[in-house]
């Protein structure tokens, strides 16, 4: 039996269409509306590869939202408008799961507010992949023992944010069990500007862009006389479908804002 009216907004972009994918074949779960500034008014059917499902793409939220009835609103769009679109959702009690990364800390603390003030609930994930998730629990793990470590982050080229929200979680977690140090030669310097990538309590981030890549991460830990690397590589955007399923039919359930898939798995 369906029971979770669920509406995805960024229905266009390849995370979208694969959230949609994974809610149409889901038992439990039913697609009630989609919303992206592209192809408004097709067959979300049609925009998958699947036969025509009866939902068409609005292009406008609040609209959408006030036609089909959600319970959740998927949203993977951009750095630019997910603030806003959660913001939208809250504001007409609708429940919030979020894949879209480049969120500020102000931008979180105005949706923690209005969860607040609303009663509705906000999932945030940097990555919905189970298998990224264990990586960023090992990573953790594994610098109580080495307190030297860099990250590396490989994505597709279309990826508007650096480094990644993956990336940024990490270095994060690991900072809980690690003490601020510098990392590399003290004297050292940069013949190219930033070719030792970003600075996180000494810890160092680099992010790769290229064609051809979907979403991967290393971790390499430095110790005397051995390194140790961690890696997670999400070869297809299926990878995603469990996590965002999962965080579909949890949120209702939450109090408030929760960050990570970790914190419902």
């Amino acid at each position: 039996m369906k029971n979770i009216k669920v509406l995805v907004c960024g229905a266009s972009g390849r995370m979208g269409k694969e959230a949609i994918k994974a809610i149409l074949t889901a038992e439990d779960l039913e697609l009630v509306a989609a919303v992206d500034v592209k192809h408004s008014g097709t067959d979300v059917g049609f925009l998958v590869g699947l036969e025509p499902a009866g939902i068409k793409i609005f292009e406008d939220l609040s609209t959408a939202i006030k036609i089909a009835k959600p319970r959740v609103m998927v949203d993977f769009t951009n750095p630019q408008a997910v603030l806003k679109n959660t913001k939208t959702a809250l504001e007409h009690g609708v429940h919030a799961v979020v894949g879209t990364t480049g969120l500020t800390d102000e931008e979180l603390s105005e949706i923690e507010q209005l969860s607040t003030e609303k009663g509705t609930n906000v999932f945030i994930a940097p990555n919905f992949a189970v298998g990224a998730v264990l990586m960023m629990k090992f990573a953790q793990e594994a610098a109580k023992y080495f307190s030297h470590a860099e990250v590396i982050e490989l994505h597709h080229d279309e990826k508007l944010d650096a480094p990644s929200g993956t990336a940024i979680k990490t270095l994060e977690m690991i900072s809980q069990v690690r003490r601020e140090a510098g990392q590399g030669h003290i004297n050292e310097y940069e013949k190219i500007s930033g070719s030792r990538g970003g600075n996180y309590q000494g810890m160092r981030v680099h992010s790769v862009r290229l064609p051809g890549l979907v979403a991967h991460q290393e971790v390499i830990f430095g110790g005397l006389g051995q390194t140790l690397i961690i890696r997670h590589d999400s070869i297809n955007r299926e990878s995603f479908a469990p996590g965002i399923l999962l965080a579909v039919r949890k949120v209702q359930e939450l109090k408030g804002v929760v960050t990570g898939l970790e914190n419902i798995m």
